[in-house]
């Protein structure tokens, strides 16, 4: 249990995630996973990545039971400086990315396969951000990513999920295939990038990096200025305990 790293094949890294039941992380585990990522990407041995997740989904986000169950705030601050952590380390990483997903990619989820550099997933994967349903806000900025923006927005306000299948046709998944058929796939394409030169392959992660429209650090900050203000207002307690059906605080005042 935990992140662990593995080298199934020279040039390639795979760093997988498991944390049972659902892959919902605590503090900790989002610090490790950036630190592994990180490790990864600086082995010069390495060429690509691969991220992958034991168990019956990808990720779904932070544990919320580690939050309700830890006094304070500090809980939050560690989730959310956590979760910024892993995510840079991702986008970050000195080589590309590859995003194997099964089951379901939630919360921050999606955050970890925004900023991957290509996404393989199995058929019965599902994307989305619940956060508004768990008192939470974030990784819109990484939504945006995968999906156009009014869809982002739709999916959003609601807390839907869209298909591996539909974003395989918005553009944002490379190929989808049966679960049984991820892992060769992930590595299939992994192979594929492994195959160049590694100062080269580098240098073009960092090219690509530098001329993204969306300075994803920055932009995932700012939303989280808002989750932590959801958070003191107690707007945040409510809808957790009513999952998504808890009124704001301003109905409460009227």
């Amino acid at each position: 249990m935990g992140v662990s790293t593995s080298a199934p094949e020279a040039g390639i890294a795979v760093v997988t995630v498991d944390f049972p039941p659902v892959n919902a992380l605590p503090v900790r585990g989002w610090y490790d996973l950036a630190g592994a990522m990180r490790a990864a990407g600086s082995d010069p041995k390495v060429r690509c990545v691969v991220l992958t997740a034991a168990g019956r989904g990808f990720n779904a986000g932070v544990d919320i039971k580690e939050m309700q169950r830890t006094e304070g705030h500090d809980a939050l601050i560690g989730a959310n400086r956590g979760c910024y952590d892993a995510f840079a380390a991702v986008y970050d990483c000195e080589v590309p990315v590859v995003a194997a997903v099964h089951g379901f990619c939630l919360g921050g989820g999606i955050g970890l396969v925004g900023n991957a550099d290509a996404i393989v997933a199995s058929d019965d994967a599902t994307f989305g951000l619940p956060e508004l349903d768990r008192g939470a806000l974030g990784a819109a900025t990484h939504l945006a990513r995968l999906v156009p923006q009014h869809l982002m927005r739709a999916l959003y306000y609601t807390s839907r999920t869209a298909t591996a299948q539909e974003l395989h046709q918005h553009g944002s998944v490379w190929r989808v295939v049966p679960r049984d058929q991820l892992h060769d796939t992930a590595m299939e394409l992994a192979r594929e990038i492994a195959a160049k030169d590694g100062w080269l392959i580098r240098l073009a992660k960092a090219a690509i990096n530098g001329i993204d429209p969306v300075d994803v650090r920055r932009s995932y900050r700012f939303e989280q200025g808002f989750t932590f203000e959801a958070n003191l207002s107690g707007v945040a307690d409510r809808v957790r305990d009513t999952f998504g059906t808890g009124s704001t605080g301003r109905e409460q005042k009227a």
